[in-house]
């Protein structure tokens, strides 16, 4: 099956006696049992609920995993996949990654899990950091906000000859564009939130897994911790992939508009989108998925200026999140990574004049009119 089609159709049936065309949402705690002897497939819905099992089936099938289980929030996936490993432990992590997550790696710094953040596109840098407690390597690709790429292929590579695992947070291009799992990776993080909800109306995380053994773990966690996906939330992410593949063409051959118009300005000193040529990822992304996304990160010749397209724009929006329908644009030092050290934020280059950008469905038209509306009037 297409993957267009399956996201319409997921193969996973557990429709009602009155052939509802829609998941149902089972909104139910907890189910009754058949008999002493005779339990339900389902008991509480902290542990599985029917409407999620059938998300869950879904982005299993959409990445080519064994296993998937869904969370409450992207940062709950995150945390209950390092709940898997213990103190003392090793990890190297690409440099540039969302906030959230920063945040939380610190403060398992404080429980003596032990973190470098390197560029994950040098394949010698990070080959050269395992140590005899690294146990994984989390990337994401694109990153969240310098839009870096990391070949998965070969830092899978790397991670099988040292038996460790990969870890890919694959938000930003989703299944449509790049399956982690069919180049090497063992796990696939998202932020449901985004992309795959698409509607900025839920929260959502996933963890989906090569092997139904890892997916055991994650799942153990999940329901130790409680952070699952509701019924209603499960039911509102699957709506939103049934329209994925439309959004992301829309969005991609949106973006790749935008990120030239934008380079084609003298006020915009850089223009950071794995879809431009000269881009330093462009063939290593090109070679690794089907498409570049719809997240553009800038930065502008003055704070002025920034300032002045976040209070002049009309149909991009002054907001925090990405991958819905609508546009918008985020101001990372003080949104997204407002908890980073500033010394850090500097270094990424994510200072007073750095802007990120997720261009969802609009007209491509009125989306570069209205910045050069922002930017000029």
């Amino acid at each position: 099956m297409k993957f267009e089609t399956l996201c319409v159709h997921p193969t996973l049936d557990i429709a009602d006696e009155y052939g509802s065309i829609t998941t149902p949402i089972y909104q139910a705690a907890t189910f009754a049992h058949k008999g002493l002897d005779n339990d339900s497939l389902y008991s509480y819905s902290r542990l599985s609920n029917p409407t999620r099992s059938h998300l869950e089936d879904l982005v299993k099938k959409l990445e080519n995993g064994a296993s998937c289980t869904a969370f409450s929030t992207g940062m709950a996936a995150i945390t209950c996949t390092f709940k898997m490993f213990k103190s003392n432990d090793h990890f190297i992590c690409s440099s540039d990654l969302y906030g959230g997550a920063l945040r939380l790696f610190r403060t398992l710094k404080d429980e003596n899990y032990e973190f470098d953040f390197i560029d994950t596109s040098d394949l010698k840098l990070v080959e050269s950091k395992i140590k005899s407690n690294t146990k994984a390597i989390y990337i994401e690709t694109p990153s969240n906000p310098l839009m870096n790429v990391t070949d998965i292929e070969e830092v899978a590579k790397i991670c099988k000859k040292h038996n460790l695992l990969l870890i890919v947070d694959n938000t930003f291009l989703t299944p449509y564009f790049q399956k982690p799992l069919d180049l090497g990776a063992d796990i696939v993080i998202h932020s449901g939130t985004k992309y795959l909800g698409g509607h900025n109306d839920t929260l959502a995380g996933f963890v989906v897994t090569n092997s139904t053994e890892l997916g055991e773990k994650v799942l153990y966690y999940a329901k130790t911790i409680g952070a699952c996906l509701s019924s209603f939330d499960s039911f509102l992410i699957e709506r939103g992939i049934k329209t994925l593949a439309l959004r992301m063409r829309q969005i991609n051959d949106s973006a790749i508009k935008i990120a030239n118009y934008l380079r084609s300005l003298p006020c915009i000193k850089k223009v950071n989108y794995v879809g431009l040529e000269d881009n330093p990822g462009y063939l290593v992304n090109k070679k690794q998925s089907m498409g570049f996304g719809g997240m553009i990160s800038i930065t502008l010749e003055s704070e002025e200026l920034a300032r002045k397209i976040l209070k002049n724009v009309k149909i991009f929006k002054y907001a925090e999140s990405l991958g819905g329908v609508d546009s918008l644009i985020t101001y990372p030092m003080y949104q997204t990574h407002a908890d980073l050290p500033i010394e850090e934020r500097l270094e990424k280059g994510i200072d007073e004049r750095f802007l990120r950008i997720s261009v969802g469905i609009e007209d491509s038209e009125d989306l570069i009119n209205d910045l050069k509306e922002a930017i000029y009037g």
